[in-house]
């Protein structure tokens, strides 16, 4: 395999909302040569949404595999190629859809965390940072920032790499060995 198709197995790339980490970790992708699948958990429930997910597949371009799994990510990791990268964009967004499915989010996490350890090629994990603001006033929010938190750190254990993007500026927190 050529130098540049190397990659750690488990990247994760953090950063706040609009902070550019999806752009970070879309750059990190195309950097490995590989061919690209993008596992995208967004649903789109409004027009926002729906103006939001279209501009990412147009910046994208037609050179990635787009898999839509909103809830299913062991499903979906397990499809890959062990020639190809995937991006996974996001468990931010994943989480949402668990809580609001009333899914069992322990569960949830320990499955894609025990997926991502078997996925058959490297993957970039995109997660937002939600614990450096203020506690938020309301039970739903709490929650979810605890569930955030713990999957946040339970990828970066797992993972080989974590960037942290603020401003559209990538700092390493943990360096692949």
């Amino acid at each position: 395999m050529p130098a540049e198709n190397k990659s750690p197995a488990l990247r994760l790339v953090l950063g706040g909302a609009n902070s550019g980490k999806s752009r970070v970790a879309e750059q990190l992708v195309v950097a490995t040569g590989r061919p690209r699948r993008y596992i995208a958990t967004a649903q789109a429930w409004d027009d926002e949404m729906r103006v939001k997910i279209a501009q990412h597949r147009l910046q994208r371009g037609p050179d990635w595999t787009t898999v839509e799994a909103s809830l299913d990510l062991a499903e979906a990791l397990a499809a890959a190629q062990p020639d190809e990268i995937i991006l996974l964009d996001c468990v931010t967004l994943w989480l949402s859809n668990l809580m609001m499915a009333e899914r069992d989010i322990q569960s949830a996490c320990a499955a894609l965390c025990e997926s991502l350890a078997q996925a058959p090629c490297p993957v970039i994990v995109v997660s937002n940072e939600v614990g450096q603001g203020i506690t938020p006033d309301n039970a739903m929010a709490r929650a979810f920032v605890k569930h955030q938190g713990r999957l946040n750190q339970d990828l970066a254990q797992l993972a080989q790499e974590v960037i942290f993007v603020t401003a559209g500026i990538a700092r390493i927190l943990k360096a692949a060995p």
